[in-house]
């Protein structure tokens, strides 16, 4: 069962644990919003090193303000961009600003 919902306002966890990790860095701390919820998967981090990719993971495509990615973007402010995260990277956070 999938911990977030659409429209739940998350945060991507600031971790740096050694590894093969499918989030980007510079995602991480970041605030964004549920837009999508494409299914279950196994954990990819676990089948990069040859383990069965247990347990499988919802994955979430979330969106975040480009403004507050990137603290040097000069675009238009409704700028956004999405990415897909796998939800042991995700926590709870309030309601979006």
């Amino acid at each position: 069962m999938s911990r977030f919902v659409l429209g739940d306002t998350v945060q991507v966890r600031q971790a740096y644990p050694p590894g093969h990790l499918r989030t980007p860095t510079f995602i991480r701390g970041k605030r964004g919003v549920v837009e999508a919820s494409p299914g279950i998967f196994a954990n990819p981090e676990e089948l990069a090193y040859g383990r069965p990719g247990t347990p499988k993971q919802p994955l979430y495509r979330v969106r975040f303000l480009q403004s507050e990615v990137w603290s040097d973007y000069t675009g238009p402010t409704s700028d956004t961009i999405m990415v897909d995260i796998y939800e042991h990277w995700l926590i709870p956070d309030g309601p979006p600003s």
